[in-house]
């Protein structure tokens, strides 16, 4: 079950790298900032993981 919520974090980090370089290539802040939440939100949901498993 961790690496299962460690997965989903790694992923959800891909993802918002993914949309800040198609909201750069697009020019489009909103869907930068969206990435950027991604991004913020899957690491501190990582982090909590990791914390309590240990």
């Amino acid at each position: 079950m961790r690496y299962a919520l460690i997965a989903a974090a790694v992923l959800g980090v891909a993802l918002g790298v993914a949309a800040v370089v198609l909201g750069g290539a697009d020019d489009s802040p909103g869907l930068q900032g969206i990435g950027v939440l991604l991004v913020i939100g899957a690491v501190v949901f990582g982090i909590r993981n990791v914390r309590r498993g240990s």
